[in-house]
Parts: C-alpha cells; sequence; structure tokens
C-alpha cells in the first residue's frame, strides 16, 4: 500500500503556473494595479500642493514653488507607481527549485512528507487547511507554507493509483 501513496515528478511550466494561479491571495492583481496608476496621479497632485505650501510659507519666489513642487510630485509618482508594479512581479513561474528537481510526495497516517532535492518537509494532517482535486492536478493548502500542487501527469496512465491518492489524502484532511 505504501506504493500506492506515493508519487514523484518534475513540475512542467503550466503546472507552476497553475500553482501561481492556485496561490494567488488575489490582493495584487490587475485591479490592483488599475488602482495604482488611478492613484499615483492624486498622489503627485497632493505632493505638488504639499510642496508648493511649504515653499510659499518660506517665502520662496514663484518659479522655486512651481519648480520644486513640480519635481517632489513626479518622484512620488513615480515611486508610487513602481511600488505597484514590483508587488505586481512577486510570483514568477519557477521559483527556487520548483522545475529543476523532482519532487516526491509520499502520503501516511501521520501526514505527507515532500521530498525536493536535498530538503524533505513534514506536514501533518492537522497542518493542511484544504485539498482541492480538479483540472487534472491536487493541491494541498498547508497553513503557513506554501502550497503544494501535484499534476496528474506524476502518475502516468494509472488513473487508479491517481484516484486512490486523491481519496486518501482528501479523507485525512476533511475529518
Amino acid at each position: 500500500m505504501s506504493e500506492l501513496l506515493s508519487v514523484s515528478g518534475r513540475l512542467k511550466s503550466r503546472d507552476l503556473k497553475r500553482l501561481i494561479r492556485l496561490s494567488r491571495s488575489g490582493t495584487v492583481g490587475p485591479t490592483t494595479l488599475y488602482y495604482a496608476g488611478l492613484t499615483a496621479p492624486i498622489i503627485s497632485a497632493s505632493v505638488a500642493l504639499l510642496a508648493q505650501d511649504t515653499a510659499r510659507s518660506l517665502g520662496w519666489d514663484a518659479y522655486s514653488q512651481m519648480m520644486t513642487s513640480a519635481s517632489l510630485a513626479v518622484f512620488a509618482g513615480i515611486t508610487w507607481y513602481v511600488i505597484f508594479m514590483r508587488w505586481s512581479y512577486r510570483h514568477r513561474p519557477g521559483r527556487g527549485t520548483e522545475s529543476s528537481h523532482e519532487t516526491s510526495v509520499e502520503a501516511s497516517p501521520e501526514g505527507l512528507v515532500v521530498r525536493r532535492g536535498a530538503v524533505e518537509t513534514r506536514i501533518a494532517w492537522d497542518g493542511v487547511r484544504k485539498v482541492s482535486s480538479n483540472n487534472g492536478h491536487l493541491a494541498v493548502f498547508v497553513e503557513g507554507a506554501d502550497m503544494l500542487i501535484i499534476p496528474d501527469d506524476w502518475f502516468g496512465r494509472d488513473s487508479a493509483r491517481c484516484a486512490a491518492f486523491k481519496d486518501y489524502v482528501t479523507a485525512k484532511v476533511s475529518r
């Protein structure tokens, strides 16, 4: 039975994209990027007004007020936009060794054992938040850690073994 409950393979590019899509929480996505472009001009205008009022209270001439407020506004808007753009690139396919090393997953009565290269991770069943099985993969959401995706391709043409593995993991988590 232990042979039935273990599987190994390498994540392909499409599996990594699927993993990223599943792991995104939705806090930074297209909508956030839209708002970055929307709020950057507002922040720029606010900084420009603050800088101009400060320069005016210091008694600067009109030209110095305009140049200082315009420069600070430009830098504030660009900085705000760059921060949001950086957030949008936080999940890139192929982080670490996900695609370069073979991953081995073993399900036992105690939990899951995941091996990738020289790293072994043990996950107790009560540490698994939820399991999702659809679109040709099993997704395991782990409390306080990255999620795990097990593509059906790793089982080859053995659909019975794939179903047994998925059923066992799902039954252990749903208790």
